[in-house]
């Protein structure tokens, strides 16, 4: 595919003083979707979602679009740190938000005369349309994939990805070496995600870098019986009424989220709140979760899913390590009822 612009659409315009896309300088990136050719060195990237996010900015550049997967915040974001969770203080421009990550308003793209959209592989339906604005990479995020180097090479950052690989390769080594105790001593662990009502979803190791990333550390993940591995790589529903048939587990990893509205502030304990506090509460009000003996033995820890699911790069990595590392290697404190 040749570099496309905003020129390339019928009847647009480009505006005054922007440069046509330089001849010199091109590479052909491979993802989801085929190939395309990237140009020069790209200075307005739109970004849906912040799995990408979190690859564009462990790789040196920034964001002037972007687009979160929840609705947590309204308008664009003039203050990254107060607006986007967990990556906002590395965030040194004022992207346009450019609505959700799985349904982008194509209007406020165009606004930002991007030269690069790096897209989540859910709007392929939506290709030939974020193609005709500008070169356009799609990617497929199952299971936590990451596309560090894809998006380096589109960034003229193929040398830097690579780093990142083999940095974040060797920080999971080291955290091997920091679990192995509490591994040998308390090997299995139950992953679910908080579902709709009385239901949760099941985390593995192959359908989310949350479960994957426990998994490499040794962690042996426990599933329902008679799932075979196919199923695995979706999260299948676990009932509340199910959870004393998982009571093998020595550990309850619980990933919470909250999407209800948006918030005023998604920086530190605030964010961290709103996610988990619900979850927190049924958990603790429910007879049959308070019977565990995961949950008698003070081994139930509360995670924010979008730490895990929305980060599997080498910023998320570091991030959800360290959150693991404070409630896991922590001393236990049994239950009181």
């Amino acid at each position: 595919m040749a570099c496309q612009g905003i020129a390339d659409i019928p009847g647009a315009e480009r505006p005054a003083g922007q440069p046509s896309a330089p001849s010199a300088d091109c590479r052909t990136v491979v993802h989801s979707l085929g190939e395309t050719e990237i140009c020069g060195q790209p200075q307005r990237v739109v970004v849906l979602g912040p799995y990408l996010l979190e690859q564009v900015l462990a790789l040196g550049a920034q964001p002037a679009g972007y687009g979160d997967h929840m609705v947590l915040h309204q308008g664009d974001y003039t203050d990254p740190a107060r607006q986007i969770p967990y990556l906002g203080d590395r965030v040194t421009t004022q992207p346009v938000n450019v609505g959700l990550a799985y349904q982008p308003s194509m209007e406020a793209i165009l606004g930002v005369q991007p030269d690069l959209i790096l897209s989540p592989d859910y709007n392929a339906g939506q290709y030939a349309t974020l193609s005709g604005i500008a070169p356009t990479l799609v990617f497929d995020m199952t299971g936590g994939q990451t596309h560090l180097q894809e998006i380096g090479q589109a960034l003229n950052q193929g040398d830097r990805a690579q780093s990142l690989i083999a940095a974040t390769e060797n920080r999971v080594k080291a955290a091997q070496a920091e679990f192995a105790a509490v591994v040998a001593e308390h090997p299995n662990v139950l992953m679910l995600t908080s579902g709709e009502g009385q239901t949760f979803n099941l985390i593995s190791h192959s359908n989310s870098f949350c479960g994957a990333l426990v998994n490499d550390l040794g962690f042996q993940l426990i599933y329902p019986s008679g799932l075979q591995e196919a199923e695995l790589r979706t999260p299948a529903a676990v009932s509340l009424e199910a959870l004393p048939e998982l009571n093998g587990a020595d550990s309850i990893i619980l990933l919470g989220f909250n999407w209800d509205s948006p918030m005023q502030s998604t920086a530190g304990a605030e964010f961290t709140n709103h996610q988990l506090n619900r979850l927190k509460q049924d958990w603790a009000n429910n007879a049959i979760a308070q019977s565990l003996n995961a949950t008698q033995a003070g081994r139930v820890y509360f995670i924010p899913a979008y730490l895990c699911l929305g980060f599997p790069g080498p910023i998320g990595t570091e991030l959800y390590l360290n959150e693991l590392k404070t409630q896991l290697l922590a001393p236990s404190e049994p239950h009181n009822p």
